[in-house]
């Protein structure tokens, strides 16, 4: 640091010493010295250049207690080879000595039985030890290169004592007896090595359609420019990593505690794992968060969520207004015979779209709320698989409350809108209450978007972030939240079209006499169709992406099954329009083949039922459900929403896909369960250029 022509250099070297050396000029012989550091600011600056201690230092070894033997049992263990791994394992054998006395045999079934058991655990348990080691390996070699990369950014001049082994000029200021006396720290202040850096590229940060479009002609990584964003971005992907690392550990940690008293054997391995989180809680406490142990801990162990009773409360309180509230429409169309009005025609056609928006979003949320509420009684992990951040998903109880106030809202607009006669004196209906719908969908639309912690902050940004992504499919690798959301908006058709409808009746119409003469005609209709068009486009496009991207080859049929759904809603949206027999022809064709394959897609790859040789005929060998006949029943939803009604098709549709929802995530679950999948994998911010080259 210089002080008008006084230059001081802080540094700690190889052995651990901190120096202070000033130059000599002439101002440093008459001005006093500034004010030392504070001792705990010199550590903390140092330990932030300080090579990285590592996750897997060597354990002490410890010789293993023996086994007490039992007086009835004699439990051999044996190392085999795992066929899977190529590597030697651990089998463990009971020989029952007393196999020829009486019920002998009985005995003998029992322990291979428990032997079988047994050892798959322990096989699973040694897997999983061996790949979390692996994995806080890599997270020590990207602990070596954020160090690196931090020293480099921050104060490149200051670490170069430390890097540079040819700069021995400041070792000559060192005093024996301050050396001795800092002896026990040397190790602590060890520098860490800048040459990691020249073996290491940095991977994309952002993904953005502008990032994915370089990505294409350029590859997916990057040069180093040794700037504090390109730290920032690695210090926040590492952060993120060492979150899910402590929760895999935690969950292996937790694996061994449900085996225990089953399988003592077992916890010969519990004191690597349980030092291994130890170190990585020390680390992530210390690199990214500045010390503070209270907040890395809840960030790695965030508190389990409250249910607040308030909720419950409200709920019940905004249900029983809806209730009566449609009681009071009843009445009222009742009591002023507006049924029978010579202004119901014009009614329907320009206010009841208006509201029906309502009713369908507000059907959605209370599907979606059935919805969680048994995926959290099947213990079905809908937060993990979605992605929410721990503690800010929406139980059944949150997302009912937001239908339920949403319904109160919307049913006391209609309450006061329900008038069908024009105004005698005016010769028009009243302004206020026109406005009413319009009102409503901007204070959903101002709710959505606000940027203020209220309302549910963190899954508003959620929902928005998604939204964004489906909208820019093409440009950005899907995700499951992703395509469940574009599907969701499959299901919505007629929400967008009324979305459409309120545009051009408020914008060109003459809301104030109910006049939707303009939201007619060839453009309209042109409008219509690609409205109704967007959401499976969006879906194509996601599917293509997986396709290219190499995940999944089915994902082509998958775009084949929307680029069908496409071509049989245009078709039927032109029959409509221009009824004639080649037209109706050509809809029922398409529309039967479209039904077919998504019926097929809906079953087969999304719910993985139909299988013929299950454990469950027809279904598939793990279910949820203890009911089997509601698997059945489901599969036959589909196809109710044939002959129905505009409105009666659009409910039917929400419902339908409530029920894929849950059957969707039902089926994701088990396949997370049946891969062990219980963390994100979260990508690193650092590539070696040789894989093979340990630095």
């Amino acid at each position: 640091m210089c002080h008008r022509g006084r230059c001081d250099c802080s540094f700690t070297t190889g052995s651990g010493v901190s120096l202070t050396q000033q130059s000599r000029s002439p101002e440093n012989q008459v001005n006093p010295l500034p004010p030392p550091l504070k001792a705990t600011s010199l550590k903390r600056r140092g330990s932030l250049f300080r090579a990285f201690s590592g996750l897997t230092s060597r354990y002490g070894n410890r010789s293993p207690k023996k086994d007490k033997e039992d007086e009835v049992i004699l439990v051999n263990a044996m190392h085999i080879a795992d066929e899977e791994q190529g590597e030697d394992g651990r089998s463990y054998q009971t020989i029952f000595l007393r196999s020829s006395e009486e019920g002998g045999e009985h005995e003998l079934a029992f322990f291979s039985r428990l032997d079988d058991e047994f050892n798959k655990v322990a096989k699973f348990y040694r897997d999983k030890v061996e790949e979390v080691v692996k994995d806080a390996e890599e997270l020590n070699r990207q602990m070596d290169a954020l160090i690196a990369l931090r020293i480099k950014v921050n104060d490149p001049a200051a670490v170069s004592p430390f890097t540079n082994q040819r700069n021995t000029g400041y070792r000559e200021v060192i005093h024996e007896e301050h050396q001795e006396k800092r002896s026990d720290d040397v190790r602590e202040y060890q520098m860490a090595s800048l040459e990691v850096l020249n073996h290491i590229k940095i991977n994309t940060t952002a993904e953005t359609p502008l990032s994915a479009i370089k990505n294409v002609f350029h590859g997916s990584k990057s040069d180093l420019h040794f700037n504090k964003k390109e730290l920032g971005d690695a210090k926040e992907k590492l952060k993120q990593a060492f979150i899910e690392f402590h929760e895999k550990l935690r969950l292996l940690k937790n694996y061994v505690f449900l085996n225990q008293l089953a399988f003592s054997k077992m916890m010969k391995k519990y004191d690597k794992v349980a030092k291994l989180i130890e170190r990585v809680e020390s680390a992530f406490v210390k690199h990214f968060c500045n010390g503070n142990r209270h907040q890395g801990m809840s960030t790695l162990k965030p508190n389990a969520k409250r249910k607040r009773h308030r909720d419950t409360f409200f709920v019940g309180c905004f249900f029983g207004c809806s209730l009566a509230l449609v009681v009071a429409i009843i009445v009222n169309v009742h009591a002023r015979d507006l049924l029978n009005s010579r202004g119901r025609t014009q009614y329907m056609n320009t206010i009841f779209p208006l509201y029906s928006l309502f009713g369908f979003l507000v059907l959605h949320m209370l599907m979606y709320a059935a919805n969680v509420y048994y995926w959290t009684r099947y213990r079905v992990n809908y937060s993990f698989i979605f992605g929410f951040k721990p503690g800010t998903e929406l139980g059944y109880t949150e997302v009912l409350l937001l239908s339920s106030g949403l319904s109160v809202l919307t049913l006391a607009a209609v309450l006061s809108n329900l008038e069908m006669e024009l105004d005698p004196n005016t010769k028009s209906y009243k302004e206020l209450t026109e406005l009413l719908p319009l009102g409503l969908v901007t204070v959903v639309i101002l709710i959505t978007v606000c940027p203020f912690n209220i309302f549910y902050r963190a899954n508003r940004f959620f929902l928005l972030v998604c939204l964004w992504r489906c909208i820019c499919a093409p440009f950005y690798a899907t995700t499951l939240p992703d395509f469940f959301l574009a599907d969701q908006f499959t299901s919505q058709v007629q929400l967008l079209r009324y979305l459409q409808f309120y545009v051009c009746y408020y914008g060109w119409g003459d809301f104030k006499n109910r006049n939707a003469e303009t939201c007619k005609g060839s453009v309209y209709n042109v409008i219509t169709i690609v409205i109704a068009v967007i959401p499976y486009w969006i879906r194509v496009l996601q599917c293509m992406r997986r396709f290219l991207g190499g995940h999944d080859s089915t994902q082509a049929l998958n775009a084949l099954k929307y680029f069908s759904t496409i071509v049989a809603l245009v078709a039927r949206t032109i029959q409509t329009q221009r009824p004639g027999i080649t037209l109706q022809i050509i809809a029922g064709s398409t529309s039967g083949f479209a039904t077919v394959f998504n019926t097929y897609w809906d079953m087969v790859m999304d719910w993985g039922l139909l299988c013929k040789n299950s454990e469950n005929p027809w279904l598939r060998d793990k279910l949820i459900l203890p009911n089997r006949s509601i698997y059945f029943i489901a599969m036959d939803a589909p196809f109710l929403h044939a002959n129905a009604l505009i409105a009666l098709v659009a409910c039917l549709e929400i419902i339908r896909r409530g029920l894929w929802n849950f059957f969707r995530l039902e089926n994701e679950h088990l396949n997370n369960v049946g891969k062990f999948r219980a963390v994100k994998s979260v990508p690193l911010p650092f590539s070696y250029e040789n894989e093979d080259n340990n630095i």
